[in-house]
């Protein structure tokens, strides 16, 4: 990333590197080589997910190199917020644009989790929050097109509060199907229904239909209890993933390519989100914006017409019920029915069970071979049958080897969050670092109050709260600067970057 000016006017320009599609090939390629050999060792769900990621990552990495493309949704998802006074996206400066050098608007400003630096500004970091998640809602819920990418580097804070959004090379569309299952499951979250929130998680294929629902439903809990902000007892959370090793023995959830980009979307901006205020909380924001949108009053209008179709169809069921019933019990009384029962076996249990009987009389003949060929003194034999008797006893072992449950464990980020505060606190308690830290204040105060005696301070002890577009903080790093005088002076080799390959890039190769 460059800042440059045009006419005058500071811009940001973003260069693709000659020759970086040969490399990210070449990465993917070896991520496809590798692919089926780490499927072999993980169950069907996992395997899904990690078939679904690798997909999913070609597909982003390859768009995020098209400067036409990230220029189109750029100006797509700044259109939809162009009456918010609260969010500012920098407009593309067409002129300089094309598939390898994207040039925008230069849009300075404090990075979002610089707190001090906010806090100088004197911003409510709560709001800042709030106003975050509300955008993200508008992208996911209502516009269908949303800028994927909310890492710290990519978001900052104007002077006067607005959001600055950075970087929509990695930006995606939600489908239709998606946002009424997003709004049914954070409407379900305002009810407290668990069960409309498993369904939900179901019907969007992040969750499986096997899986055991008691223990989502606690598991559920305490996510909800988590991102409201509120303490989880540390007994509680141990419990819940003692009951889902013990209980699960397949990852029961999901990562469908169409919900991978949203996914990742919620996980960073909730990490941003507490960040800002570490008792934020997300349901309450949620729901809120979906009542003023009018999601939760037209589920609701859609929950009764549901019931309604049900009770008719419960009224036509009772008129066509008895003509069948009496048709059946008819076929009885002639004995005419026959019953078929079909064990549904979907463990193999009983297959399981049969090699294990066959695996045991194979290794207890071949344990009595190996002992009457031992004891007639016949070595050849003896030495085959024992190799043949150990290979058996070794797959007989390992049938009865226990499979091992789920080695993902249910993490709820408040709760880690806290949990690594109280540690360093203790830690800190123990080591007697609250004695040395004032200590240390005190002798900066000192050497603060001789500095002035001397010759005073020339006041600019903090770094500068201009981020720009960089993913670099801006007190740190000089960026590089470029002199555009007009389009009649520009040249064509300015235009595919090769201009400036000898200025040193901020933030490296995307």
């Amino acid at each position: 990333m460059y800042v440059a000016h045009i006419n005058g006017q500071k811009v940001a320009v973003k260069v693709r590197r000659p020759g970086v599609e040969n490399l990210v090939e070449a990465d993917l390629r070896v991520i496809r080589w590798l692919l089926p050999l780490l499927m072999r060792f993980v169950d069907d769900a996992r395997s899904f997910s990690l078939e679904t990621l690798a997909d999913e990552f070609a597909k982003t990495i390859r768009q995020e190199m098209d400067y036409h493309r990230e220029a189109r949704m750029l100006q797509e998802i700044r259109a939809n917020f162009a009456d918010n006074d609260d969010i500012r996206m920098p407009s593309v400066v067409d002129s300089h644009a094309t598939g390898r050098v994207l040039t925008m608007e230069y849009v300075g400003g404090t990075k979002i989790t610089e707190l001090e630096g906010i806090d100088r500004l004197g911003l409510d970091r709560s709001q800042l929050a709030e106003r975050l998640q509300r955008t993200y809602l508008q992208m996911i819920i209502t516009d269908g097109v949303f800028h994927a990418d909310p890492h710290p580097g990519n978001l900052a804070v104007a002077d006067d509060g607005t959001l600055v959004f950075y970087d929509f090379g990695m930006s995606g569309y939600v489908d239709p199907f998606i946002q009424d299952r997003i709004v049914e499951f954070y409407s379900a979250i305002a009810r407290q229904d668990i069960d409309e929130i498993l369904d939900a998680l179901v019907e969007m294929g992040t969750l499986s239909p096997e899986a055991d629902r008691e223990v989502m439903a606690d598991v559920m809990e305490l996510a909800i209890a988590d991102a409201r902000g509120q303490d989880i007892e540390q007994y509680r959370v141990q419990q819940i993933v003692q009951q889902v090793e013990d209980t699960m023995y397949e990852f029961p959830l999901r990562l469908p390519s169409n919900l991978a980009l949203v996914l990742r979307v919620a996980t960073v901006v909730e990490g941003v989100c507490v960040t800002l205020d570490p008792d934020f909380d997300f349901i309450s924001v949620a729901t809120s914006y979906l009542g003023e949108e009018g999601y939760i009053e037209e589920g609701a209008r859609e929950y009764v017409r549901e019931r309604g179709r049900e009770l008719r169809d419960a009224a036509d069921s009772t008129l066509r019920i008895p003509p069948k019933l009496e048709s059946a019990l008819d076929s009885i009384e002639r004995d005419n029915v026959t019953v078929e029962a079909e064990i549904a076996d979907p463990q193999d249990h009983f297959d399981r069970l049969g090699r294990r009987v066959v695996l045991g009389l194979v290794f207890s003949a071949g344990i009595v071979s190996t002992t009457l060929l031992a004891i007639f003194a016949i070595p050849e034999a003896t030495v085959a049958a024992a190799g043949l008797t150990l290979l058996t006893g070794l797959l007989l072992y390992r049938s009865f080897r226990t499979k091992r449950g789920i080695r993902a464990q249910p993490k709820f980020t408040r709760h880690r969050m806290r949990e690594r505060e109280r540690d360093r606190e203790e830690a800190d308690a123990a080591l007697g670092f609250g004695d040395v830290e004032a200590m240390g204040a005190g002798l900066a105060g000192v050497g603060e109050e001789a500095g002035g005696a001397e010759g005073g301070s020339d006041g600019d002890g903090g770094p500068s709260t201009d981020g720009g577009v960089s993913e670099t903080d801006a007190s740190t790093t000089t960026p590089t600067e470029i002199e555009v005088q007009g389009e009649d002076d520009r040249q064509d080799d300015g235009r595919d970057g090769s201009g400036t390959d000898d200025h040193e890039d901020r933030d490296g190769d995307r």
